[in-house]
């Protein structure tokens, strides 16, 4: 981990190349262009494979499912095969630990409690002499939520991608996630089973989302696509939105620790390789005006990379997108951490309660001392699945209100026409749309 400072003269170079890590992301390894010409017969850019698989299932459903599941999988089996039995869900929660059986149905009742509390709630009706108008919300019908598996199982990916659903009423809610050495990781079963979901695909990476958007013979059409995933997820994601709605483009995980002296640096150091293991992509910094803490957290960072038995993960990311930052005051850490939007933010300075409302683009925000990031990616009960890349500037995270769509519904009376008919018929005209303006004009001209 590098030490920087705003005050170098070259600072907001160093910043760029620290949250820039889109850059050459249309590059891919050399395995990975080797195997695309092995599935495609000749070398394509991400993007170019992204809409080579979604046009293929777009048009052949079922058939290029199975076509790119095979290349690119392995993948043996029917069509039918690729919806896990009830019993293989069933059978899951037998070949976990009871420890973490335990966890995930924890995990699951408190993002289940704690979505329903954010749940919008339809306001008051708003009466304005005869016109009357209110707002309706409803759940999409079909959720499908995506949980990455190529590497290692995720079940808390199920929990926050479907838990939110449910607790918004979604009525149908599936699971696509790729096998690993022929079957769903029972963990990931377990984690859907805990989250009220028993509908399964065996189905992963840009095939599943192209799947899930336009629907095939065995894979119900989805209204919403939610769920983290790879670059190529990602890509797809943006390729099919429109015929589905998605969650939000999620890329690479990130921390930004604010901290100052009163923070304990073998706690942010840990805090900051939570999400340096996540991948080499992945970024963590620490934002501070003590330059003794930050000298402490990088010594403390290489002690604890010393007993990490995914070392070599978390300390390329530190080298690559790890830093601390020295402002010179509070405001600047501030101001910094608005700047960078972070997915995840942590506030360990004295006080941290008096700098929450400052905070305006953050993912997810966590408070003290006693609230690491982890609390937030397993157990609290917001969701895990956070804008990155800055893009928490716009974009929230996932949560129940997410798969609500809002209709509104508007009641006028006949004066309440009357009342407002020359002005609809004033603005109808000027805009060159002389049947708007009749609409209006013909009901008021029987009065």
């Amino acid at each position: 981990m590098r030490i920087i400072s705003t005050t170098d003269s070259d600072f907001s170079l160093q910043l760029e190349r620290l949250t820039g890590r889109f850059a050459g992301q249309d590059a891919q390894p050399a395995a990975a262009q080797r195997k695309t010409i092995e599935v495609f017969g000749k070398p394509l850019a991400p993007a170019e494979v992204v809409c080579t698989i979604v046009d293929a299932v777009r048009e052949r459903g079922d058939d290029a499912v199975l076509e790119y599941a095979a290349k690119l999988d392995g993948y043996t089996g029917t069509a039918a095969a690729l919806r896990v039995p009830a019993d293989a869900i069933d059978a899951s929660v037998d070949r976990i630990s009871p420890e973490l059986w335990a966890a995930l149905q924890k995990a699951a009742s408190n993002v289940h409690r704690y979505q329903e509390h954010v749940l919008v709630r339809p306001p008051d009706e708003l009466r304005v002499g005869g016109r009357r108008m209110r707002a309706r919300y409803r759940p999409v019908n079909v959720a499908g939520v995506y949980v990455p598996g190529g590497l290692a199982p995720y079940p808390s990916s199920v929990i926050m991608g479907a838990v939110p659903a449910v607790a918004a009423g979604v009525k149908r809610v599936y699971v696509c996630s790729p096998a690993r050495g022929g079957a769903v990781a029972p963990a990931v079963l377990a984690a859907a089973r805990a989250s009220g979901v028993d509908e399964i695909y065996a189905l992963g990476g840009v095939g599943a989302i192209a799947a899930m958007a336009f629907g095939t013979a065995t894979i119900p059409r989805a209204d919403k696509i939610v769920g983290p995933g790879n670059y190529f997820v990602t890509l797809a994601k943006k390729e099919i939105y429109g015929s589905a709605d998605i969650d939000l483009f999620a890329g690479p995980s990130e921390i930004l620790v604010l901290a100052d002296d009163t923070a304990d640096p073998a706690w942010v150091a840990a805090d900051m390789l939570s999400q340096a293991e996540h991948g080499m992509m992945a970024s963590a910094l620490l934002v501070t005006t003590s330059r003794e803490l930050a000298e402490n957290v990088q010594r403390k960072i290489g002690e604890h990379l010393e007993i990490l038995p995914n070392r070599a993960t978390a300390e390329e990311s530190m080298n690559l997108y790890g830093a601390a930052i020295v402002a010179e005051s509070i405001d600047q850490c501030i101001d910094l951490a608005n700047r960078i939007a972070p997915e995840h933010l942590e506030i360990l300075l004295d006080d941290p309660e008096q700098y929450v409302e400052r905070i305006e683009n953050a993912g997810a925000i966590f408070v003290g001392p006693h609230t690491p990031e982890p609390v937030g990616d397993y157990i609290a009960g917001s969701s895990h699945i956070l804008p990155t890349g800055g893009t928490a500037r716009f974009f929230s995270g996932l949560s129940a209100n997410s798969f609500l769509k809002r209709t509104s519904i508007v009641s006028y009376s006949a004066d309440a026409l009357a009342e407002d008919v020359d002005d609809i018929s004033a603005i109808a005209r000027a805009e060159g749309f002389y049947a708007h303006a009749l609409s209006a004009e013909i009901r008021n001209s029987k009065r």
